[in-house]
């Protein structure tokens, strides 16, 4: 029976549902925002394919073309700088080719909401010769999603389908329909395709430049890619979320809607710019149509009106094209809300301990990255996922063991597990002597409380034997790994004190869940006892945001956020802190 039927869907949301009605039977991923809810939506459909959360995005672009070369339709999903990890893979497999239809989701997040960089995912797949689909809206991001599988299977390539942070989390009407069963391909054996050894890959080189030109061509001709002929006196060519902004700003100039952004459809886009009289090119981050464009001999008007910076909006294009100034209000005069640890986080805890020490840190990615923020101040450094304890072995081998003697590096268990076991490895091997402290709350916390090989909890919600860190770290042949719950703050910091110091790589296991995982019985709450007080504002050093300071110098704690962790209490060394029973 169909299911025709109309719903409303997140852009992550419909690209899974796409997945689904396209016959994908494996899709892996690593959490990271904004593409997280792909595979968390694709896990409703456990029943006729199979997810996982993968270590790091490499090992899931590699499931994902093992499962491709063994015959079934395959994705992997990822943010932007999850790419980077996946590099290795994804420009080897452009020469390899498919077996089953291979899509690999990339998100990227303009205007940075919750990443460390910027970069422009397109360039990537420019540069491993992978076309690239864009969506612009939920129908899109699911129907793309279809037609990515059959251009890998036609074209015999991986497929980007590319998204951004404001399609993964914007919501707009999608058809449902059918899933579609796709029969499995035979394997065969083929070592000139898929043994990528210097001799075959020249072979295959010249296959993936061949592929791009038919794709060129062929995009031409594309359902993907359309003209929308309106008024002609201007032109403007757009893809994605922008091509929504242009049409809002400008609904009766004349669009060339690009779905497809690499390869580029050349001819279209030269029989288009004869057809108007100005020409813009619109597109978030990098100019790679508008750079293509121009070295086609095209005349058009790209970034030097526009940013290569953040998210477009309609009102910029007004503004940039039209002349429209808007009305800029001024903006309220509100606090200001950094971003901060939540009430009860593990983390404050040893950060408190740290900042009491004067201990550096090098830092990694995830929530406790905010340690670089006041009143904490720890973080000194943040690269990428694993870079805290390579960092910190390179300050040493740079400045000798004596500098590294106040510093630590700080890393998530799931970081851990991403890609900081190498970093430790590398340290190890090359006699090096940090101090390592792996935050483990039991998830992977900043996108959403995700499982990873250290939980015991699989994506498919199956139960198995968690990886042991501390029998990891162990088996490296490090001696000195200690486990200590992070609210201990006595012996995390006699801990600190006695690892710093040796001349010997260390390892701290902070063991204590993340509060918001609820998986801690809360037994009671803090409550001040303002009698007591000595206004001395040491329980405030944490920066807990459930402690206020009261103008008589006592402090206050709202029970509403209150998590009975007891930090404030072991600050406090005049009982002016109680625990009260809830």
């Amino acid at each position: 029976m169909s299911e025709k039927k109309k719903v409303m869907m997140l852009g992550n949301e419909a690209i899974a549902r796409g997945a689904y009605e396209a016959g994908v039977k494996v899709s892996a991923a690593y959490p990271g925002t904004p593409s997280t809810e792909i595979s968390e939506n694709l896990v409703q459909y456990k029943d006729v394919l199979y997810c996982e959360w993968s270590p790091n995005e490499k090992v899931a672009t590699e499931v994902a073309i093992g499962a491709s070369m063994a015959g079934v339709r395959a994705m992997c999903s990822m943010k932007h700088v999850g790419v980077n990890v996946a590099a290795d893979p994804l420009y080897t497999v452009s020469y390899i080719g498919v077996s089953g239809g291979l899509v690999m989701v990339a998100a990227d997040d303009p205007g940075m909401y919750s990443s460390q960089n910027e970069q422009d995912t397109r360039m990537v797949a420019r540069a491993a010769h992978v076309p690239v689909l864009e969506p612009s809206d939920s129908q899109e991001a699911k129907d793309f999603v279809k037609e990515a599988y059959r251009i890998s299977e036609e074209y015999d390539t991986p497929v980007i389908v590319r998204t951004t942070t404001r399609l993964a989390h914007s919501q707009s009407l999608v058809e449902l329909e059918d899933r579609t069963d796709v029969p499995d391909k035979p394997y065969e054996r083929d070592i000139a395709k898929r043994v990528m050894m210097p001799a075959m890959a020249k072979g295959r080189h010249i296959i993936v430049e061949e592929r791009e030109k038919r794709l060129e061509a062929d995009s031409c001709h594309m359902s993907v890619n359309r003209e929308e002929i309106k008024d002609t006196s201007v032109g403007v060519i757009a893809s994605g979320i922008p091509y929504l902004y242009v049409r809002e700003a400008m609904p009766e100039a004349s669009v060339l809607k690009l779905g497809m952004v690499n390869p580029l459809p050349r001819k279209l886009i030269e029989e288009f710019a004869t057809k108007v009289d100005k020409l813009y090119i619109v597109e978030e981050l990098d100019p790679l149509i508008e750079l293509q464009v121009r070295s086609w001999g095209i005349d058009c008007i790209g970034k030097e009106i526009f940013t290569v910076q953040g998210e477009y909006s309609a009102n910029m294009i007004r503004e940039a094209i039209l002349g429209q100034k808007q009305d800029k209000k001024s903006p309220a005069d509100v606090p200001n809300r950094p971003p901060i640890l939540c009430p009860g986080c593990p983390h404050r805890s040893v950060y408190t301990v740290l900042n009491k020490l004067k201990i550096h840190a090098a830092g990694d990615i995830g929530c406790y990255t905010l340690g670089a923020v006041a009143p904490l101040s720890v973080i000194d450094t943040t690269v990428c996922m694993g870079s805290s304890i390579s960092t910190l072995h390179g300050m040493e081998k740079a400045k000798g063991k004596d500098y590294i003697k106040n510093w630590v590096a700080v890393i998530g268990d799931s970081t851990f597990m991403h890609t900081g076991v190498n970093s430790l490895m590398n340290m190890v091997y090359n006699q090096g002597t940090g101090t390592v402290m792996i935050l483990d709350n039991s998830t992977t916390g900043m996108t959403g409380h995700q499982d990873h090989a250290a939980t015991g909890k699989t994506l498919q919600g199956d139960t198995v034997p968690a990886i042991s860190i501390y029998g990891l770290c162990k088996a490296m042949g490090i001696k000195n790994v200690a486990e200590v719950n992070a609210f201990d703050i006595e012996g995390l910091e006699k801990t600190v004190k006695e690892y710093t110091a040796s001349d010997e790589p260390c390892v701290i296991i902070t063991k204590s869940p993340c509060v918001m995982l609820g998986v801690t019985p809360m037994t009671h709450k803090c409550a001040p006892v303002p009698e007591k007080c000595k206004k001395c504002g040491m329980c405030l050093k944490p920066g807990c945001p459930a402690i206020t300071k009261k103008e008589d110098g006592t402090i206050a704690i709202d029970d509403t956020l209150c998590n009975g962790c007891g930090l404030c209490k072991s600050m406090c060394k005049f009982g002016a802190i109680e625990d009260v029973p809830v």
